[in-house]
């Protein structure tokens, strides 16, 4: 855990490397994961103005956190006109990606919702100059399912239902897509083959 929900507010974070997941409880104890945090993502954003987080924030792999110490981040905001711009450009993208997973889930089927997970994935790798065709997911099934509310078993017929079409590789976690023009029409129509 970098912070559990809960635990006093004292500083932002950011990712250097590696993987997180964020991750709310209701109070009868079911977990729901809202987001999987990558290089460059700022963590805690959530909980500013607030006492305690009111997430948890749990480590996928081996990763690099750049602790950020709030009163201090304050500080040199009203310092630093270019820092104010970033973080104001960081949480407007938080919000608009927090936005289109939710128009996804709530709009798309279960199988659209895994296609666009994945190429969500893919751009968000290939933005950082890694491969958007081959890469490993940190997270396991039952966390995507959780974070795009299906079932662990419906995500993992999702998966083999595009590999039959041949759209995706998927060897455990390693997933190589093979059509990313067929997985991205998939996400507006039902996947099926040509």
């Amino acid at each position: 855990y970098l912070y559990r929900n809960g635990q006093p507010f004292r500083a932002l974070h950011l990712v250097h490397a590696g993987f997180l997941k964020t991750c709310e409880l209701s109070e009868d104890g079911r977990e729901q994961v809202t987001g999987f945090r990558m290089r460059g993502d700022l963590l805690g954003v959530e909980s500013i103005g607030l006492a305690m987080h009111i997430c948890d924030a749990v480590a996928l792999d081996d990763a690099e956190i750049w602790e950020l110490p709030y009163p201090p981040v304050l500080d040199a905001l009203k310092h630093v006109p270019e820092l104010q711009v970033r973080l104001a450009t960081a949480l407007a993208e938080e919000i608009r990606r927090d936005r289109v997973w939710m128009l996804a889930i709530g709009t798309l089927p279960a199988e659209q919702r895994v296609a666009a997970f994945l190429l969500d994935i893919a751009g968000r790798l290939a933005r950082l100059g890694f491969s958007a065709r081959h890469f490993i997911l940190r997270m396991g099934r039952a966390d995507i399912a959780s974070f795009l509310a299906l079932k662990h078993e419906t995500v993992s017929r999702a998966l083999s239902h595009l590999e039959r079409l041949n759209y995706i590789e998927v060897l455990r976690r390693e997933v190589k897509l093979l059509d990313i023009p067929r997985l991205r029409a998939c996400v507006g129509t039902p996947c099926t083959t040509p």
